[in-house]
């Protein structure tokens, strides 16, 4: 199949009349990009990927910034449609948007995400909570649980975002499919032990905390934030509804957020008590999943954490 005949598919699931290939940009390290211009002017983005899972992550990745979107507190690409790809795996179109490095939005962006955290809890006020039901309301807007409504793939791995309840217990799921997935690969009787050792602890993480579900980016390293000319925006996101902490270990992990979006994100949500260390818990997932994507060079560093976290 020539780049004309995908290019024509993707014309027609848009129902465009017109659409012209300006070329490849970005994707990121899982998928390919392609910039396309339409009859009226206006720019798309669509990212895609042969791999079988491609439809899942896609599916995940649309549900997430359709969810981000809605809340209208911070900007992301609006997505348009996921598309199978004929050549195998899927694509997703979304708006394109001439995103450069985060630099004077920062202290905006830290702003917006602490909203994008209190949203729900803003939507909790507005609504008659169903007693004992664990999910999204009626009214589509709060949510009264720890979740997602579909799979979303943090990389290429998908995360199980089955509803539940407890946050602590989700978490604890959360590690353990990594850990799991370690398990299989690595047989690493250190990881285990750790763990097994881990898990007993995590509820001294939690003491004297109400959680309540915040929607989550779900992969906020500095690789998925940027800025337009008059305001910050994020991408990429592998959203869940979570505790509002999640999102801030691993934007501290890599580089890329500045003191300022820091102090912007803490002025309206506070540190908690135990911040520093969670902090940490948080972390080691993430080390977790570089570990089964990249391999045994972030072992240490997860090995490390938990062996903090254990003392």
């Amino acid at each position: 199949m020539s780049d004309q005949d995908m290019d024509e598919i993707i014309r027609r699931e848009l129902g465009l009349l017109d659409l012209k290939n300006m070329g490849a940009e970005g994707g990121g390290c899982i998928n390919q990009g392609v910039v396309y211009k339409t009859g009226q002017g206006t720019k798309i983005y669509v990212k895609t990927n042969t791999a079988s899972e491609a439809r899942l992550m896609f599916d995940g990745e649309y549900a997430s910034l359709q969810a981000m979107h809605a809340t209208g507190v911070v900007r992301v690409p609006k997505p348009m449609k996921v598309i199978d790809n004929p050549k195998g795996g899927a694509m997703l179109a979304m708006e394109y948007l001439d995103i450069k490095h985060l630099s004077r939005h920062a202290g905006s962006l830290g702003e917006a995400m602490a909203r994008l955290h209190l949203s729900n809890s803003e939507a909790e006020r507005r609504v008659v909570k169903v007693e004992g039901y664990v999910g999204r309301s009626e009214e589509g807007q709060y949510v009264s649980g720890f979740g997602f409504d579909v799979v979303t793939c943090c990389g290429y791995l998908p995360q199980d975002n089955t509803w539940d309840k407890s946050w602590q217990s989700f978490y604890a799921n959360k590690l353990d499919f990594q850990l799991k997935k370690i398990e299989k690969e690595y047989n690493d009787k250190e990881a285990r032990e750790l763990w097994s050792k881990l898990q007993l602890q995590l509820p001294k993480f939690f003491e004297g905390l109400v959680i309540k579900p915040a929607l989550m980016h779900g992969d906020l390293w500095g690789g998925n934030a940027g800025e337009l000319d008059d305001c910050p925006v994020v991408f990429d996101p592998a959203s869940f509804y979570g505790h509002s902490e999640y999102d801030l270990a691993i934007a501290q992990m890599f580089g890329g957020f500045s003191e300022r979006f820091f102090n912007s994100y803490f002025k309206l949500l506070p540190k908690q008590p135990g911040y520093s260390d969670r902090l940490e818990l948080y972390k080691l997932f993430h080390y977790l999943n570089h570990w089964n994507h990249f391999g045994s060079g972030y072992r240490g560093s997860s090995i490390s954490i938990m062996k903090k976290l254990v003392k």
